[in-house]
């Protein structure tokens, strides 16, 4: 490869934060290379959640119109129904911000929005298809990334390694890092049932220990059925009638639907990690999003938090990056920002998750501060907009108007640089 391919970032993982971050860094005008090993973003039963965060972010980046033209759906009240309680988790209404709502938005359209944006900088290659199997060192740096392409295997050498490859991380297993196990005591099974008019509009139903999340697809539910952990195997055992059983505990307004889940193929399992590195960094690498800390689905945080984390990354990084003056107090400085927010966050899950699952009723206690305003408000800005939410400070240094501009054949030759590699087979 070309030597001034050094003068880059490599991000492993094309996710929320992967793809954030290699979209704010090409649009600050660094060399970036975002390695995806799928050949495209449809994953069923990803989260759908553009958190009112994300969206002020895009509200920054002047392209949250464009985003909101795509298919989604707005929430502005987040409700549960908790045993023989009714609970508003979240209400989005008075936030201090562009968009006072939640979309619900497939995530692949968000993931090829963010594509899409990252397109539009000479800067900017995403590779699709491209499986990282190792890491390069060198004196004990970090220095590049062994992947396997289409077209066989190579290497990219970058002056950052990123790993954003999400909880089972390759690149921060292969780094050799300390992962500090704190584990979940749930699993969650997802699936497709179809929606009618007159549906409640909850989004959580909670009885009896567990709940199923319905997440609003427009002709269907996308439906989370949370189990004991580990205990996917003994319900399959029982048969499809057995997860039947335990959706309608929760939800029985679908026993007209639970029938369309004709068998476990209809049945995706997702196993919960709640983890969080020790330390984010080596010389040369950086984890972000889920392979720094491994979020629980309640609130659907994790996608906010990983972009959160994308931006501070972003922020901090981009000047050093394109000047060529990286070193490692620019990575530690991006943990110490971040972690407390991670903290928390999982914190806060595990007392939500309590409040939900540990009873068929809520405490007395519980339903008395549900009278009060400051409970909500504490909620909706943990699910809104997290803590410690991050803006834009990287500069788009092209300025670019218009995704048909021309670009100049000095910036044509700079991509062109991007599309060789160094292949080893």
């Amino acid at each position: 490869m070309d030597s001034s391919s050094r003068k880059a970032c490599c991000i492993a993982g094309g996710g929320p934060a992967g793809m954030m971050l290699g979209y704010l860094l090409a649009r600050a005008g660094v060399q970036v290379v975002v390695l995806e090993k799928h050949a495209d973003f449809l994953r069923d039963f990803r989260g759908d959640t553009v958190h009112p965060s994300t969206l002020e972010l895009m509200n920054e980046l002047g392209v949250l119109e464009e985003l909101l033209k795509l298919p989604h759906q707005r929430i502005a009240s987040v409700r549960a129904r908790i045993g023989g309680d009714e609970v508003e988790l979240s209400n989005m209404t008075r936030l201090r911000t562009r968009c006072k709502f939640m979309a619900l938005m497939p995530q692949r359209d968000f993931l090829n929005f963010l594509a899409e944006q990252g397109k539009r900088y000479p800067t900017f290659l995403l590779k699709m298809k491209t499986d990282v199997t190792g890491l390069i060192e060198e004196e004990n740096r970090i220095t590049g990334i062994k992947a396997m392409a289409p077209e066989g295997p190579i290497e990219v050498r970058a002056d950052l390694v990123v790993a954003a490859d999400g909880r089972c991380s390759v690149v921060r297993e292969s780094a050799g890092l300390t992962v500090r196990e704190i584990g979940a005591p749930m699993d969650v099974l997802w699936m497709r049932i179809s929606k009618h008019r007159d549906d409640p509009e909850f989004l959580i139903h909670a009885n009896r220990g567990n709940a199923v999340v319905l997440m609003d697809r427009g002709q269907y539910w996308q439906c989370g059925l949370t189990i004991p952990k580990g205990s996917a195997a003994e319900m399959q055992a029982k048969g499809i009638e057995e997860l039947r059983a335990s959706i309608l505990a929760n939800a029985p307004f679908l026993r007209d639907r639970v029938a369309e889940l004709r068998d476990w193929d209809d049945v995706k399992l997702l196993k919960v990690k709640v983890d969080r590195l020790q330390r984010w960094y080596r010389p040369g690498l950086l984890c972000i999003g889920d392979a720094a800390h491994a979020m629980s689905p309640v609130g659907g945080v994790g996608i906010n938090l990983a972009i959160q984390d994308a931006v501070a990354a972003a922020n901090i990084l981009a000047g050093s990056l394109r000047q060529g003056a990286l070193h490692t107090g620019h990575l530690a400085k991006i943990q110490r920002r971040r972690e407390f927010p991670a903290r928390i966050t999982q914190r806060v899950q595990a007392v939500i998750r309590r409040q939900i699952g540990s009873h068929r009723r809520l405490p007395w206690l519980v339903r008395l501060l549900e009278a009060t305003t400051l409970p909500r408000r504490l909620r909706t800005r943990f699910i809104s907009l997290g803590i410690r939410p991050e803006h834009v400070k990287t500069p788009d240094i092209f300025e670019i108007r218009s995704i048909d501009q021309v670009l100049s054949a000095e910036a044509v030759r700079e991509k062109q640089k991007w599309d060789e590699f160094t292949f080893l087979g």
